[in-house]
């Protein structure tokens, strides 16, 4: 017996125990529905994508080849499209999210309009854009599981049984589109209690994993930008406990939270720490802070001294109020930001860095897993690096250091098109194409995303098709560029009227006023074309 069957016997036995009021009601046609709709609320998902996420940590802990991936999508249709296309050309799923950026809420779903990620946006729409994606991947499911369920009439009406057998096994294995989603919170937007009741709201709408920034709220800046300013220790980890507080509440025990530092980049902080004695967290962080050494009787007016090895030392202050780290310090500080998150409760990590350098990134990662084996990281394949540039570079550089002659080679242009054949730009592009399978193996990277992918190919799509269709293409533009392609490619969408739920809700109609449903999907509609 299959989930499927069982539900049609159970609903049958309950339309026989309600009597003759209930008899126009189809059991099998309830358990399709009931099939549809696997998951009523948003903490059943988050429940399920948190096992899917702590099974997918668990194999990569056993193999580093086994990582996850994921790209930032801001719109449900987005995060569905590419889902439905993940389904059509890798048969599976498995170890595929999605990434929920803050930069793109901020950038497109904020009611002032574009925005800065600077955490300007209303909180609430990053509980809402949740909601919006697993409603888009729900409903993903019912149209796929409607074209089974016809495919399994017509096999029926045909009396071919192999082909309804066949039908519904499909049925029987069906793999949900509903997949992990890693939301971003920013810095947590405000103190520790404003992180807790956002979080309850993300966790609600469906989120099994939360990443939190170690950036102060409010002077919360784009991760590639400068002018980042990190929150002591203590401060962030109270934040970590909100978050899992709120996981807690809600009966998620296994979600998971991403501590995310900016420490690398980040020149500034807020706060000198508190500390109770030498060499406790506050002590450490402080240590970074850039200082003049003073005599008591220097002092002036004002003055924010701290008392270190029996000297005085002034922290470095601006005009702004915020004090400096002493140049060089960012990897020690996101090492010591790592392994404090890890031991006070997150489970992955996640560290900004200014370039894609997978022996930058292993190099800290190296230094973490002496005190935390397991340390793995989520990692940000970023739109804000040169990609082209960088990996040049680093091939420029390599075969610098075997020998070979460069001379053709001008690194600082190393994106001039001029190069694009040239051995040093396919070996360039070949350590791009292995990125993440090398990251993953050699610098702990568990999860690879790229933050704002969609951001890009919309924009890109629509400049191709607007330079065609309001130039000399004219229609030609969209019928080559976009819809041409959408058939032969099988790109759902060409039918979107079915994308939309048309066929769904003649199907309902059907269940719901038999021969007498007015239906929408009959022979003049339009989308027969496309059969």
């Amino acid at each position: 017996m299959t989930r499927y069957q069982d539900d049609i016997d159970a609903i049958r036995r309950l339309r026989e125990a309600q009597g003759s009021g209930w008899s126009a009601i189809d059991p099998e046609s309830a358990a399709r529905m009931r099939a549809q709709n696997r998951f009523r609320t948003g903490l059943e998902i988050a429940q399920y994508t948190a096992d899917i996420m702590r099974r997918d940590m668990q194999e990569y802990d056993a193999d580093s080849s086994l990582y996850t991936q994921s790209l930032g999508v801001w719109h449900g249709f987005i995060g569905q499209q590419k889902m439905i296309s993940i389904k059509k050309h890798m048969k599976s799923t498995n170890k595929r999210y999605l990434y929920l950026s803050g930069w793109m809420v901020a950038a497109l779903r904020s009611e002032f309009g574009p925005l800065p990620d600077q955490s300007m946006h209303e909180k609430t729409a990053v509980p809402a854009l949740i909601e919006e994606l697993y409603t888009f991947l729900r409903q993903a499911d019912a149209r796929e599981l409607d074209l089974l369920f016809t495919q399994l009439d017509a096999a029926r009406a045909a009396g071919d049984e192999t082909a309804a057998e066949f039908v519904q096994a499909q049925i029987d294995g069906f793999e949900t589109h509903v997949v992990p989603i890693i939301a971003d919170i920013d810095a947590g937007f405000g103190n520790p209690e404003a992180t807790y009741l956002l979080a309850k709201k993300m966790i609600e709408a469906g989120a099994c994993a939360i990443q939190i920034e170690n950036q102060v709220s409010d002077e919360k800046q784009c991760g590639h930008q400068d002018g980042k300013v990190t929150v002591p220790h203590e401060d962030f980890l109270a934040k970590i406990n909100a978050v899992r507080y709120a996981f807690l509440e809600l009966g998620i025990d296994n979600g998971v939270i991403v501590a995310r530092t900016d420490s690398l980049g980040a020149g500034l902080t807020q706060k000198i720490a508190v500390s109770h004695g030498p060499g406790d967290l506050g002590d450490q962080y402080n240590s970074f802070l850039d200082v003049d050494e003073i005599a008591a009787d220097d002092l002036g007016d004002g003055d924010v001294v701290i008392k270190r090895d029996g000297r005085l030392v002034r922290p470095k202050r601006l005009a702004s109020n915020l004090y400096r780290f002493r140049p060089g310090t960012g990897e020690d500080r996101v090492v010591l930001d790592c392994i404090t998150s890890l031991q006070h409760g997150a489970d992955l990590l996640w560290i900004e860095t200014e370039k894609p350098h997978v022996e930058q990134i292993a190099g800290m990662v190296d230094r973490i897993r002496e005190v935390v084996p397991d340390a793995k990281l989520v990692y940000n394949n970023s739109p804000s690096f040169n990609w082209t540039l960088n990996f040049r570079q680093q091939a420029y550089d390599l075969v610098t250091e075997r020998g070979e002659d460069v001379s053709a080679y001008d690194r600082d242009k190393l994106m001039s098109v001029e190069y694009d054949d040239t051995e040093l730009a396919a070996l360039a592009d070949e350590k791009i194409r292995t990125f993440q399978r090398d990251g993953s193996a050699r610098a702990g990277i568990f999860h690879h995303l790229i933050t704002l992918p969609t951001y890009h190919t919309a924009a890109l799509s629509t400049d191709d098709l607007a330079k065609g269709y309001f130039g000399d293409e004219g229609m030609l533009a969209y019928v080559r560029g976009v819809q041409r392609r959408e058939i032969r490619g099988g790109i759902a969408t060409v039918k979107h009227q079915n994308m939309a739920g048309s066929d769904l809700g003649d199907t309902h109609k059907e269940y719901f006023a038999g021969e007498a449903a007015l239906k929408a999907g009959g022979a003049q509609n339009t989308m027969n074309q496309f059969h």
